[in-house]
């Protein structure tokens, strides 16, 4: 069992930054892919980033790309998302998740979801 406690949203303005973290439970933290995802208000949830077990490769969507930076530390049961350059486009409540397996962009097959953290950019 692994439970996610996000935190780090609020209200920014374009072109601002903020860094999101994910803290982890539980001592198998290293065991896990994790991932970051995104709901809008009206739209389906989507993939914004994930990382393998030991932050040795990580993948983006193309919307945030070159802008937002998806990192780990084991050793504090975190993972963190950069983001940069925001555009009120990215406007959503923010979760991340635990996969066993790495899963990428497959968010059905991700094993633990946290609460999520909203995060709103004003133009």
């Amino acid at each position: 069992q692994v439970q996610l406690v996000e935190s780090g949203g609020g209200l920014v303005q374009a072109g601002g930054s903020l860094r999101l973290s994910c803290a982890a439970s539980g001592r198998t933290f290293s065991s896990y892919a994790m991932g970051w995802f995104r709901q809008a208000p009206g739209k389906e949830r989507e993939f914004v980033a994930a990382i393998g077990w030991s932050g040795d490769f990580t993948y983006y969507a193309d919307s945030v790309k070159g802008r937002f930076t998806i990192s780990r530390d084991n050793a504090k049961n975190t993972v963190y998302l950069q983001m940069s350059s925001l555009k009120p486009e990215d406007t959503a409540v923010y979760y991340c998740a635990a996969d066993l397996h790495y899963s990428g962009s497959n968010q059905y097959e991700y094993d633990y979801w946290g609460q999520g953290t909203q995060v709103t950019v004003s133009s």
